[in-house]
């Protein structure tokens, strides 16, 4: 069963403390990293290369906003109190006022460094109209959600996907 998606009112205090949860581009990389893996806020740290209390401060923005949930505490090394948080799935049904720079600017760092092999890209170029892309914009938000319902494969890689759909500024050929 597919989940609505949760449009936030820029009026209300809380949606305005989730839009600016959504706003920065180490939160979105931590609720990546944090989706099928629970993770402590040194661990994020390290895999983003960000100082611990600058990471303290995404953590707690993203727990407080409903976006991350700890998990029970468990012990590290030499036996410190470590916390691990993981995603709880808010995010994606969260619509983003104003949020594709924050999302492309995601998507430029997620793929620094790949391999070329390792990104499957497409650009295509339509002319359609109004229904069409709406029609377009539904079919691919179904897939995309179809196969995020199914959950993780125990046997799964970790991989990325990133759409846009957005009106084409090229101008029109001249009459003839």
């Amino acid at each position: 069963m597919s989940e609505e998606r949760i449009v936030l009112n820029e009026d209300d205090p809380a949606a305005q403390a989730r839009i600016r949860a959504l706003s920065s581009v180490t939160r979105l990389r931590v609720l990546r990293l944090c989706a099928y893996e629970s993770r402590t806020n040194k661990e994020l740290a390290e895999l983003l290369d960000v100082n611990p209390g600058t990471m303290l401060h995404h953590v707690r923005t993203l727990v407080q906003t409903g976006f991350l949930a700890a998990e029970p505490d468990r012990a590290g090394a030499q036996g410190a109190r470590e916390v691990p948080y993981r995603a709880t799935g808010l995010s994606w049904r969260t619509s983003m006022p104003g949020g594709s720079v924050v999302l492309v600017e995601t998507f430029l760092q997620q793929i620094a460094g790949l391999p070329p092999d390792d990104l499957d890209t497409s650009w295509l170029g339509l002319k359609i109209n109004d229904e069409h892309r709406e029609e377009l914009a539904n079919r691919l938000y179904e897939l995309i959600n179809e196969f995020k319902e199914r959950g993780p494969d125990a046997d799964g890689r970790p991989y990325s996907l990133f759409t846009a759909l957005h009106p084409d500024l090229n101008p029109p050929a001249a009459p003839r």
